[in-house]
């Protein structure tokens, strides 16, 4: 798919991915969905050079899929309504996952509007090492209540209706994540209550 290797060139030209770290997934009308394959820069991807799922994370045609394959097939697992997954080691975003005063239930605060609207409630979700199975199992136990997660020591995890959505909403997690390093230290004023929750309506 031409969308899902562009976004990827873009996240990784930017410097939101490094090496061959990250990985994309788009769920197809057909059923099934298609993901990154293992070991590829996101700058180096191909369209005809992605991995074939089945509904259930089967690897079943094309190059051998990321070994984080799990992660998306718990974010489609929990939520119907996810149409792609994106998930990036983004530099500022793993600085955050790796504060030790950071609220789990709720990592960053409501610094914008365009991050409560497009991210909410970020949950942080426990350290396990890659490839870890139990990861996958973790993430599918709050992805039903959160469309972006954040796995410490690790990176975000954000399921969108469409390859878009989720793009954006991963790009505004690590915009927002750096705003919050650049304010440490500093007093803040975040959006109250009251304005963001006119902003979920």
């Amino acid at each position: 798919m031409k969308s899902l290797c562009r976004i990827g060139h873009s996240l990784h030209s930017r410097g939101l991915t490094f090496g061959s770290s990250g990985n994309i997934s788009v769920r197809l009308p057909e059923g099934g969905w298609i993901v990154t394959p293992t070991n590829v820069a996101m700058g180096d991807l191909d369209p005809s050079q992605l991995s074939l799922l089945d509904d259930d994370g089967k690897w079943i045609d094309g190059p051998k899929p990321t070994k984080e394959t799990f992660l998306h097939a718990a974010m489609y697992g929990a939520r119907r309504d996810a149409g792609a997954v994106v998930h990036l080691h983004s530099t500022h975003s793993v600085a955050v996952s790796v504060l030790e005063d950071i609220d789990p239930a709720d990592v960053l605060p409501a610094i914008t509007a365009y991050y409560v609207m497009k991210v909410g409630a970020l949950r942080l979700i426990p350290y396990f090492p890659p490839g870890d199975p139990a990861l996958g199992e973790a993430v599918a136990g709050f992805a039903d209540k959160h469309h972006a997660l954040l796995l410490a020591n690790h990176g975000p995890v954000v399921a969108g209706a469409d390859l878009r959505s989720a793009q954006y909403a991963a790009e505004e997690l690590e915009e927002t994540a750096k705003l919050f390093l650049l304010l440490q230290g500093h007093k803040i004023r975040p959006l109250t209550a009251s304005q963001a929750a006119a902003l979920k309506q």
